[in-house]
C-alpha cells in the first residue's frame, strides 16, 4: 500500500502550545477596587449614621434648601447630584424610598404606594422637606466632620451627626459585590425604650416591626445576624362562610403580588379560589371568594403553605465602620448607635459651654470698661497699640475674677462698642445678662456631669414629641408549622393496577383509589406482606398484587394496620397490629418475618385503631379437631412494624375471614387550646379543653350572640369574638342575658343546642341587641346593677339565679324579661354547687351527658386521621 506523503506531514506538525498571560499592573486590583467601592460607596450603610451615601447627599442637599417650604424632589435631585457622582434616576428612587419610610421626609404628591406597589410619580411632580424630626435628631453642623466632595468644589459630611438609632428604624437592604446587607426595620418607640434601658444598663431585647403590618414570628430572627429567620403571615379572617379577607400583608409583598401568587396556587389545584377582589386603598382589603362546600379554615392554611401569604425573610446584619465591612447583630447596632448618640450629646454640650463662657468672658470684659469709664483712656492715644496698651492696663485692676486672660481680640471687640450702647449701658441689666450665662453654664455642665441622665431625658422627649401614631403595627405570635399535605386540594385521581403493581394519576382505565395532590405520599402493601411509601407519579411500580393504597400521614399514630401473615411456603401464621409513622421514601419495608414464600392471610387500615373480630378456618389435616375459632385484634398489643407478632397456629390456614366490625382501641384524644397562637393542638400546649372521642363536639359562642358545634380539628381558626369554647354537653343548658334591641329591654334566657354543626343566633338580630352574659354553668348566678333615675334613689342590685328564673326554651325564645327598671350593667357572679342527687334525672344521666367515664389518658392523634371510617377488603 503506498504511503500518504501528507503523513510525514502530519506528524511533523508541533502541537499548539499553550500559554499563560499573568495579569498585572492596573488590572491586578480593578477588580478589588471596584468590589470596594460598591460596598463601601453604593450599597452598605455606614454605622454612625445609618445611611448610605446617597441617602446622605441627599438629607445633605435637603438641608442646603431648607427655608421650611416644599421643594420640587427634581430639584433636590439636581442639588444632591453636586455631591453624588451618579445618575439622576438612582437618586430619586433612593429619596423615594426615605419618603415612604415616612420618618425624616415630608412629603406631598404621590409618593407611591408600599401596599400596592405602585411607583411614585415623576420627580417633577412631587414635593418634600425635611420632617421636623429629621431637623431635630440628623443636623447640627457644629459636630459634622466635613470633606470635600467629589469634584473638591464643595464640603459633604463624612457622617452626619445622628442622634437616634435611625438605621434600625428604618431599616436598610443591599447587595453589593460578593456581600449583601438586610436589616429589618424595628418599632420607633421600642427602639427608644431599648435605648433608654441600654442607658440604665438593663437588658432589652428588639424585633422587627414592619410598614406593612402583618403577623410575625420571630422566635428565628436571631438577633438580625446571618442564619435567623422571621416568617411573617398576612391578617386573614372569614368574612362569611364562603368569602376570606386579607387586611394586611406580609412585608416584603404587595397586594398585586400576593393576589398573583394566590392565582397560580389555584392555576396548580394547591388551593380554590373562584375570584379575588382588591379594595386596596388607604388600607388592604383583599376579598377572596371560595367555592361552596370548600371550608374556609382549611383554605386560610392553605394560603399560608402555598402562597405569599406567609414569607420567610432572612435578615443579615452588615454595616459599614472604618471602611469596613462589620456583621454584627441588630442589638449591638443599638447598642452604639446609643453610645454614639451620647458622645454626639457631650460635644453639643462642651460647644454650648464654650459658647456661653465665651459670652460670660465678654459680657463681663463689657461691663468692667463701660462700668469704670476705661473708653475715656484712649482719648489721649494717637496709635493703635497705644489703644490697645491703654484699655489693657485700665482693666488689670478688675479682672481677677475673670476665667482666661484677656486678649487682642478682646480689647478690639471693645473697641467696636458703638457710643449708643455705651451711653444707654444699664449696669442691672448687664448684670442680670451675666447671672442668666452663669446659670445656663452651671446647668450645662450638670448635664455634663450627669451626662447619662441627661442622654434619657433627651430620649425620652423624642419619644414624647414623636412617638405618637407610631405604635407596633405587626402583631408577634408563634406559628404552627402548617401541614401542606393537611391543606392542599386533591384534585388528581388516584389509580391502582393490583395485579401487574402499578400506581398512578395517569392509570384511568384501571381501579380508581380517591382523589390526591401532587405532593402527597401514597402507602401501598402488597400481599407478600411488603410495603412502600412513594411520590403521586403518573405511573410507580410498587410491588405486585397490591392489597390496601392510600394518602399516608406523617406521624399519623391512630392510622392502625391488622394482619394476619404465615411465615414462609409451610410456617406457622402471626398476627399482628401496628401503625407506620415514619419512612425513608420509595424503600421496600418487608412486614413479615423475612422468610422467603412469606404470604398475607389477612389485612385492614383502620383510621381510628378500630380492631375486628376475625374467624380462622383450618385446612383439614391429620388429627386436628379445632378447624374453625375466632380471633379479636383487640386482644393484640399494638406494636412496631418490624415486630414477628403472636403466634395464631401452626397450621395450615385455609382463610381468614371478617366476622365483626371493631371499635377503636385507641384512648379518648386530649385535646388543648393555646390562645398563644389561637389553635387546637394535641401536643399539650395551652390550656386542656377536655377529652374527646370521634362523636363529640366543641361548643362555640361568639359576643355576637352566636352558637354553635363543631368537630375539633387542629387546623380550625377562631374568631376574635369568641367568648366561650368548651367541650359540648348536649344535656347542659346555656343561659344568657342580653338587650333586646327592638323592645330596648334586658331579656333572661335558657336553652339547648338545636342542631349540631350549625350556627344558631340565640339573641335579637336587630342592630342594637345585644349579649351582655352568657354562662354555661348549671347554675349560674348574676347580679344586675340598676341605673340611677331622676329624682329615685339608686335600687340596690339584685342577685339572680337563673336557673330558678326561668326554665329551659327553644333557642330562639324570646325569653323572660329581667326587670322594667333602667338597668346599668349586668355582672356574672359565681355560680351555685350543683347537688346531682337533687338535679333533674339520676347520675348517670349526667354522667353519660358530660362524657365522664373511668379511662387512662389517649395517645396523641392528629385531627386529619378521622376522614375515613371504612376498612379495607380483606384477603380471601
Amino acid at each position: 500500500m503506498a504511503e500518504d506523503p501528507n503523513d510525514d506531514l502530519i506528524n511533523n506538525q508541533e502541537e499548539p502550545q499553550e500559554t499563560i498571560t499573568r495579569v498585572t499592573g492596573m488590572y491586578k486590583d480593578w477588580f478589588l477596587d471596584y468590589a470596594s467601592y460598591v460596598i463601601l460607596e453604593r450599597a452598605v450603610p455606614a454605622i454612625e449614621d445609618g445611611f448610605k451615601p446617597v441617602q446622605r447627599r441627599i438629607m445633605h442637599s435637603m438641608k442646603d434648601l431648607d427655608d421650611g417650604r416644599y421643594n420640587k424632589v427634581a430639584n433636590i435631585v439636581g442639588h444632591t447630584m453636586q455631591y453624588h457622582p451618579h445618575g439622576d434616576a438612582s437618586i430619586a428612587d433612593a429619596m423615594v424610598q426615605i419618603g415612604q419610610k415616612d420618618l425624616l421626609i415630608d412629603t406631598q404628591g404621590n409618593w407611591g404606594n408600599i401596599l400596592t406597589g405602585d411607583r411614585a410619580a415623576a420627580s417633577r411632580y412631587i414635593e418634600a422637606r425635611i420632617s421636623k424630626f429629621g431637623l431635630d435628631v440628623v443636623y447640627n453642623p457644629k459636630i459634622t466632620e466635613w470633606q470635600a466632595s467629589y469634584d473638591g468644589r464643595r464640603k459633604e459630611p463624612v457622617n452626619l451627626p445622628v442622634m437616634f438609632p435611625l438605621l434600625l428604624a428604618q431599616g436598610g437592604e443591599g447587595i453589593a459585590v460578593g456581600l449583601s446587607t438586610k436589616i429589618l426595620p424595628h418599632n420607633f418607640i421600642e427602639l427608644i425604650d431599648a435605648s433608654i434601658k441600654h442607658l440604665q444598663g438593663k437588658r432589652f431585647t428588639i424585633v422587627p416591626d414592619f410598614p406593612t403590618a402583618g403577623v410575625a414570628d420571630v422566635s428565628n430572627y436571631n438577633d438580625g445576624l446571618r442564619g435567623g429567620k422571621v416568617r411573617v403571615r398576612a391578617k386573614i379572617s372569614q368574612l362569611d362562610k364562603n368569602t376570606l379577607v386579607i387586611t394586611e400583608i406580609p412585608f416584603s409583598t404587595t397586594t398585586t403580588s400576593l393576589i398573583d401568587s394566590i392565582l397560580k396556587a389555584n392555576d396548580k389545584g394547591k388551593i380554590k379560589v373562584k375570584k379575588i377582589e382588591d379594595n386596596t386603598a388607604a388600607k388592604v382589603e383583599i376579598l377572596v371568594h371560595l367555592p361552596s362546600g370548600l371550608s374556609p379554615d382549611k383554605t386560610i392554611d392553605a394560603l399560608y403553605a402555598f402562597t405569599n401569604c406567609e414569607t420567610s425573610i432572612s435578615p443579615l446584619g452588615c454595616v459599614i465602620e472604618d471602611n469596613k465591612p462589620l456583621f454584627i447583630g441588630v442589638s449591638e447596632m443599638l447598642r452604639r448607635s446609643t453610645d454614639n448618640t451620647v458622645q454626639l450629646l457631650k460635644q453639643e454640650l462642651e460647644i454650648k459651654l464654650g459658647e456661653f463662657e465665651e459670652q460670660w468672658h465678654f459680657a463681663s470684659l463689657e461691663r468692667i470698661f463701660i462700668e469704670n469709664r476705661i473708653y475715656r483712656d484712649i482719648e489721649e492715644e494717637e496709635t493703635w497699640d497705644g489703644v490697645i496698651n491703654a484699655i489693657d492696663k485700665g482693666l488689670q485692676p478688675h479682672i481677677k475674677h475673670l476665667k482666661r486672660a484677656i486678649t487682642v481680640d478682646d480689647i478690639t471687640r471693645l473697641t467696636e462698642i458703638r457710643i449708643k450702647r455705651i451711653s444707654k449701658f444699664d449696669i442691672d441689666k448687664a448684670q442680670q445678662k451675666i447671672d442668666a450665662l452663669e446659670e445656663q453654664i452651671a446647668e450645662v455642665k450638670h448635664h455634663l456631669e450627669n451626662l447619662i441622665d441627661y442622654a434619657i431625658a433627651y430620649f425620652t422627649r423624642l419619644k414624647k414629641d414623636y412617638g405618637e401614631g407610631r405604635e407596633r403595627k405587626t402583631e408577634l405570635r408563634t406559628f404552627d408549622d402548617v401541614d401542606a399535605t393537611k391543606v392542599v386540594i386533591r384534585n388528581t385521581k388516584l389509580y391502582v393496577n393490583r395485579e401487574e403493581g402499578f400506581i398512578g394519576t395517569s392509570l384511568r382505565r384501571d381501579e380508581y383509589v380517591g382523589d390526591c395532590s401532587d405532593i402527597d405520599d401514597i402507602i401501598a402493601f402488597t400481599r407478600s406482606g411488603k410495603m412502600m411509601v412513594t411520590r403521586v407519579d403518573s405511573k410507580t411500580f410498587v410491588g405486585k398484587d397490591i392489597i390496601h393504597v392510600a394518602v399516608f400521614k406523617k406521624k399519623d399514630k391512630r392510622t392502625i394496620y391488622n394482619m394476619i401473615y404465615k411465615d414462609g411456603r409451610s410456617g406457622p401464621s402471626y398476627i399482628k397490629r401496628f401503625a407506620v409513622t415514619a419512612i425513608t421514601r420509595d424503600k421496600e419495608y418487608d412486614l413479615t418475618n423475612g422468610t422467603k414464600g412469606s404470604v398475607g392471610l389477612y389485612f385492614s387500615a383502620n383510621p381510628n385503631g378500630e380492631a375486628e373480630v376475625v374467624s380462622i378456618q383450618l385446612r383439614q389435616a391429620g388429627s386436628i379437631k379445632k378447624l374453625r375459632w375466632d380471633v379479636d385484634f383487640s386482644n393484640i398489643l399494638i406494636k412496631g412494624r418490624v415486630s414477628k407478632g403472636n403466634l395464631v397456629t401452626k397450621y395450615p390456614i385455609k382463610s381468614v375471614e371478617l366476622k365483626e366490625k371493631g371499635v377503636s382501641t385507641l384512648k379518648p384524644r386530649k385535646i388543648w387550646f393555646d390562645d398563644t397562637v389561637q389553635r387546637l393542638n394535641v401536643d399539650g400546649r395551652g390550656e386542656l379543653i377536655g377529652e374527646f372521642r370521634g362523636e363529640d363536639k366543641l361548643l362555640i359562642i361568639k359576643q355576637s350572640g352566636v352558637a354553635k358545634t363543631v368537630t375539633p380539628e387542629v387546623t380550625m381558626h377562631f374568631d376574635n369574638d369568641m367568648i366561650i369554647m368548651e367541650k359540648w354537653e348536649p344535656n347542659k343548658p346555656i343561659s344568657a342575658i342580653y338587650f333586646n334591641g327592638e323592645k330596648e329591654m334586658y331579656y333572661v334566657k335558657r336553652f339547648l343546642i338545636e342542631h349540631e354543626g350549625k350556627e344558631e343566633m340565640f339573641i335579637s338580630e336587630h342592630p342594637n341587641s345585644q349579649l351582655e352574659i352568657v354562662s354555661t354553668d348549671w347554675k349560674p348566678m348574676a347580679e344586675v346593677v340598676f341605673a340611677k333615675e331622676r329624682g329615685k334613689d339608686r335600687k340596690e342590685n339584685l342577685e339572680i339565679n337563673l336557673d330558678e328564673f326561668i326554665s329551659i326554651k327553644g333557642i330562639s325564645a324570646l325569653g323572660n324579661q329581667l326587670t322594667k327598671d333602667k338597668v346599668n350593667q349586668v355582672n356574672l357572679l359565681d355560680p351555685l354547687p350543683v347537688d346531682f342527687s337533687e338535679a333533674e334525672g339520676d347520675k348517670s344521666e349526667f354522667d353519660e351527658a358530660t362524657g365522664n367515664e373511668d379511662g387512662e389518658s389517649h395517645e396523641k392523634f392528629d385531627a386529619e386521621n378521622d376522614e375515613d371510617d371504612g376498612q379495607t377488603s380483606l384477603f380471601k
